[in-house]
Order: structure tokens, then C-alpha cells, then sequence
């Protein structure tokens, strides 16, 4: 080694401290990458301290001393070891693999065992005036491992030729393209000792190329991840908040307004106005359940819940749904449905008929004459039992422009707001209907001409049942009220307005009903007398309806049927609050066909 190679030594220690100083001072993620990178940076360093250090005392001591001579096979050892890590390297990011894998295991065993062999091999030292250099057995053994760890790269490289233009693999292009040149010019040369300036340039090369990301930062990414879901948590909450709150003067008005729709005493122009209120609260109902929805989908907590469906019954009570909101426009609606469709088809239907009335009610808003097609086709696969339904809802209504198209998905947009400001709604109809879609495998297309008129088409794979259709179930259940007559009723709520609601739903079965405004109450009666059902409010103060009711069963004896009452209509709630031991559940404003369900149910 001569003097300007220990030069180049002595600049590459000083400039590589400086990086692993860099490096050591920030904190890092303990990756693989720089697991490696940061044992063959000190690597390096060690092997240019040696360098140096054997500079001086060869020409201190002389060739011929011990400690150079151990000096000379550590320098040897140093390299082998230096190419094996770099080599070790290439072969994880080529292939992906973990740093305990096996080939981590078999590289350190080979490396201590060859690394040994090579500082017991012998070594000559040869010295001039000019320059100090090695050679002899465990030289040219070092030069064949060299060789051999360049063919592996060569390897990796022809394997990942794809990969190649990752950063992460300039540090080989820049070895095997230089490397090889260096290896072959001090073999010919051996007073030219360069590599391990070559070696420091390669680290440095793999410092500004490897996954480096700064723990600080993933800390304060991961903090605006906590707040980013605590924010997404509250306006969850806020919105289930705000459903309560809204449902439950809901309950009032559409209770109230049904009994005095009920009611032979009045005339027909109050029974109107009653009709009014019940439908535009049940406007109101669909933005609530809207906004709800688009939450969930955003919260990713919309889950899909298949269940087996008659597609002709589901189809059918969808045309009954929107044919009232036509009303008396001069529209004429169609209903086709392809022959060959399954009698029992498994998916979520309920998100199916939300897809559909979707549609179909945006249909009915901006269509004001001419007619609305309801068709639904498929194509059944028996080989796989799947059907692939086909719907398409076409009008003849206002019609989109072409440049609306794209927006028409967008959350919270009403396209052509200046011609569509007598159409109620909030713009989240279609939103939802794509993202539901999407959700269960489908895709939705729409065409549409301005003026003309538009068609939407939903393609959904569902799973076949069964070819045969089964016997129409009917959707009515007629009700003999004198079944009902002396049947004891509790009904839990902390509104008097809801109980008074609650008593008026219930008057035509001629129930003994005893209402209470609390859980304390509710325990206090269920104790004193025998109740055929109980009705519970959830969201009351100081004890609430699930804990009502886990009191309730602490009763000896007690296996009274517990319906939750309530105004919590998030996705999913029915699923809760069976899961928490009530019998059934009903949401507020109370629908009284899945009421007369349940007290069929429970009571008959």
C-alpha cells in the first residue's frame, strides 16, 4: 500500500465517521436494510482503521514483525467478510426475505468458517520503497470468494431484471460495473490498493439509497393516524347522537300523525294534513339514515351480511315502495323481470333494496311525465351457482349533462342545482349506492342523454340457492286484536311524549299497559307484577335499558321477553343489542308492520 492509497484511506475513515455519526443520531426503524447497512458501515470503518494502522506500522516495525503479520490476515479476513455482507444484502432486497431466515443463518456459519481459514492460510508481504502489499494463498482464496459472491449478484440482478430500476439496486450496478474492474486491476497491480476507497464509496452510495424513514416522523404520523380515527370515532358518536336525538321527536310526530290518520272522527282534510306530516318526516328519516350510512362506509364499518331472499318478492315490494312517490304525475311505470331468474338467490338484500330503491325513487324525483322501466335480467352460471343479475332502471325524465356525469357519485353534489331546486334530498342517494355496490363486488354504469332522460345499470353477482320459486309469502299479517286484550305491557322511556306515543300505537289491542320513565321504575313494577313484554328505552339517564335489563335477570325466576325501543338506527344495532340479551329489537319512529310482527311473535 502506498502513500496515496493510505491518503485515500485516511479521507474515506474521516468522511464515513461522519455518516455513521449521521446516521447514529436520528432514530430509526429497525428494518432489515438497515440492519445490514449499519453492521457493514462499521465494517468498513474497522477496515480502514486496520488499513491505516498497518500503514504506519509496517513502516515503524518492519514486514517481518508478528503484529503486522496479524495485521496483514484481518486486512484479508476484512474483505471476505465485507463482500459476503454486501453479497447477503443483495440477496434481501432481491428476494424479500426476513433477517432470521435461514440463509442469515448459513451465511454467518460460512463466514466464521471461511473467514478462519482464511487468516490461517499463508500470507506473503511484499514492501518496496513505493508501496506494501500481500499475496499468496489466502490472497488468491479471497479473490475466488470475490468472484464467487459477484456471480450470486449477477444472479439476483438477471432474476429481478424488473426490479431493476429500484433505487435500491444503483449500490450493485455501481459494484459488479466498477467492482469488477477494480478487482481485475489490482490482481495485475497489486501496489494499487483502492478497494477500500471503492468500498466507502459503495456505503455511501447505499446510504442515500436505502428505506431510511425517521422514526420522529412515523411518530408524528402515527399520532395524526390516533387523532385522524379519534376525530372519525367522535363524529361516529356524533352522528349515533344525532339519530337519537332526531328519531325521537320523529316518533312523536309520525306516531301522533298515524292515529289521527287512524281516526273515524275527523275529516278528511285534517286526515290530509296528518298524511303530510307522516310523509315528510319520513323525507327527514331517509336524510337521517343517509348521513348515517356514508359514515359507516367511511368508517369501513358498513359489513356485508348475506342472507337467502326471493328476488321476485324483494323486486315486487320495491315497485309497491315507489310507485306511491309517482303520485299523480302522468308516468307510466314498467316492471319486467327476465324468466330464467332464480326462485332463491344469498347475498346482502338488504343492501340490495337500498341499491335499488335508490334508483328507482331518484327516477320517480326527476321524471315529471313519460314513463319509468324497471327491468331485471341475469345470466345463471350452474357451474359455479352464481347469477349475475343485470337491473336496469330507465326514465324519461330531466336527463344529465354530459360533463355531470362524473360528478354524479361525488358525496353532498346535486348536479344542475339551478333546474333541480323544487327536488328534495341531500345528493348522497347515488354516493351510497356506488359505494354499496362496489362493496358487494358490483359495479354501477349510467347513461344518460340531457332532456331525454337517463338509465342506470347495476351488475351483481349473487349466489344461486335454488332454480324453484318458492310459495309467495304474503307481506300483511292480519291482526286479531282481541288476541291481544288483557295482555300486561311494560313500556320503559325517560320522554313522556314517547310513552304517550307509545300508548296511542298500542290502544287498538287493548293491552293493560304500565308506563314508567326509568330503569329504577321498570325493576320496581317487574318486581311488584307479571308483565307479558317489556318495551325498553336505551339511551335513558343514570341507568340505561341495557342495564335495566341485565337487572331485570337477576330477578329469581324472571323470563319476560325484552323488546329494545329505540332511537339508534346505526347498521348493526339489531346485531347489539340481541347480542346484549334483548329478545328483539325495534327502532324509533316505530314501524308498525315489524311491530305487529313482534307481538305476533311473542304474544300469540
Amino acid at each position: 500500500m502506498g502513500s496515496f492509497s493510505v491518503a485515500l484511506s485516511i479521507a474515506s475513515l474521516f468522511f464515513l465517521v461522519i455518516i455513521f455519526i449521521v446516521f447514529s443520531s436520528k432514530e430509526n426503524i429497525k428494518s432489515v436494510q438497515l440492519k445490514i447497512f449499519s453492521r457493514m458501515l462499521i465494517l468498513t470503518i474497522i477496515g480502514l482503521t486496520i488499513d491505516i494502522i498497518g500503514y504506519f506500522s509496517f513502516h515503524i516495525l518492519g514486514i517481518d514483525n508478528v503484529i503486522n503479520q496479524f495485521i496483514s490476515r484481518l486486512y484479508i479476513v476484512f474483505y471476505f467478510l465485507w463482500g459476503l455482507g454486501f453479497t447477503y444484502y443483495i440477496i434481501l432486497i432481491s428476494f424479500n426475505l426476513d433477517y432470521g431466515n435461514k440463509i442469515a443463518k448459513i451465511s454467518k456459519i460460512i463466514g466464521w468458517l471461511v473467514g478462519l481459514i482464511i487468516f490461517c492460510l499463508p500470507i506473503k508481504i511484499y514492501s518496496d520503497e513505493t508501496s506494501i502489499f500481500t499475496y499468496g494463498l489466502s490472497v488468491n482464496i479471497n479473490y475466488i470468494c470475490s468472484l464467487i459472491f459477484i456471480i450470486i449478484m449477477l444472479y439476483c440482478l438477471i432474476k429481478n431484471l424488473k426490479q431493476i430500476i429500484k433505487k435500491e439496486y444503483i449500490p450493485l450496478l455501481v459494484y459488479i460495473g466498477l467492482g469488477t474492474v477494480f478487482i481485475i486491476v489490482q490482481h495485475i497491480n497489486p501496489k494499487l490498493t483502492l478497494m477500500l476507497f471503492f468500498q466507502s464509496i459503495i456505503i455511501f452510495i447505499m446510504y442515500h439509497t436505502i428505506e431510511n424513514p425517521d422514526l420522529k416522523h412515523i411518530r408524528e404520523l402515527n399520532l395524526a393516524k390516533e387523532q385522524a380515527e379519534k376525530a372519525n370515532k367522535a363524529k361516529t358518536d356524533f352522528l349515533s347522537n344525532m339519530s337519537h336525538e332526531i328519531r325521537t321527536p320523529l316518533n312523536a310526530i309520525v306516531g301522533f300523525s298515524e292515529c289521527l290518520v287512524d281516526r273515524n272522527d275527523l275529516n278528511e282534510e285534517t286526515k290530509g294534513f296528518a298524511k303530510d306530516i307522516v310523509e315528510a318526516s319520513n323525507n327527514l328519516l331517509e336524510i337521517v339514515n343517509g348521513i348515517l350510512d356514508i359514515s359507516k362506509i367511511e368508517a369501513n364499518k358498513m359489513e356485508i351480511i348475506p342472507k337467502e331472499y326471493n328476488p321476485r318478492e324483494v323486486f315486487n315490494s320495491l315497485c309497491k315502495l315507489v310507485i306511491p312517490r309517482i303520485g299523480e304525475k302522468p308516468i307510466e311505470f314498467k316492471y319486467t323481470y327476465s324468466e330464467d331468474l332464480p326462485g332463491v338467490l344469498k347475498g346482502d338484500v338488504a343492501k340490495l333494496k337500498q341499491i335499488v330503491l335508490n334508483l328507482l325513487t331518484n327516477a320517480a324525483k326527476y321524471t315529471d311525465e313519460g314513463e319509468i322501466n324497471f327491468n331485471i335480467n341475469c345470466i345463471n352460471r350452474m357451474d359455479t351457482k352464481t347469477s349475475l343479475l343485470y337491473i336496469s332502471v330507465k326514465d324519461t325524465g330531466r336527463g344529465i349533462k354530459k360533463e355531470d356525469i362524473d360528478k354524479l357519485f361525488n358525496k353532498f353534489e346535486r348536479i344542475d342545482e339551478d333546474r333541480n331546486t323544487t327536488i328534495e334530498g341531500t345528493g348522497l342517494g347515488l354516493a351510497i349506492t356506488k359505494s354499496l355496490t362496489e362493496m358487494m363486488g358490483g359495479r354501477v354504469n349510467v347513461f344518460s342523454k340531457y332532456g331525454e332522460g337517463s338509465t342506470f345499470r347495476i351488475y351483481l353477482e349473487q349466489e344461486i340457492v335454488s332454480m324453484e320459486i318458492p310459495e309467495s309469502k304474503t307481506e300483511e299479517i292480519e291482526i286479531d286484536y282481541s288476541a291481544f286484550e288483557g295482555k300486561k305491557i311494560l313500556v320503559v322511556d325517560d320522554s313522556k311524549i314517547n310513552l304517550k306515543v307509545a300508548e296511542n300505537i298500542l290502544k287498538p289491542y287493548k293491552f293493560d299497559i304500565v308506563s314508567v320513565t326509568s330503569g329504577m321504575e321498570a325493576l320496581e313494577e317487574a318486581q311488584k307484577q307479571t308483565f307479558d313484554l317489556i318495551l325498553m328505552d336505551i339511551m335513558m339517564p343514570k341507568m340505561n335499558g341495557i342495564e335495566a335489563l341485565n337487572k331485570l335477570k337477576e330477578i329469581p325466576g324472571f323470563d319476560v321477553p325484552v323488546i329494545a325501543l329505540t332511537a339508534d338506527a346505526i347498521e348493526g344495532t339489531d346485531e347489539k343489542y340481541k347480542s346484549a340479551g334483548f329478545d328483539e329489537y325495534l327502532s324509533k319512529p316505530i314501524d308498525r308492520y315489524l311491530l305487529n310482527k313482534v307481538l305476533t311473535k311473542f304474544l300469540k
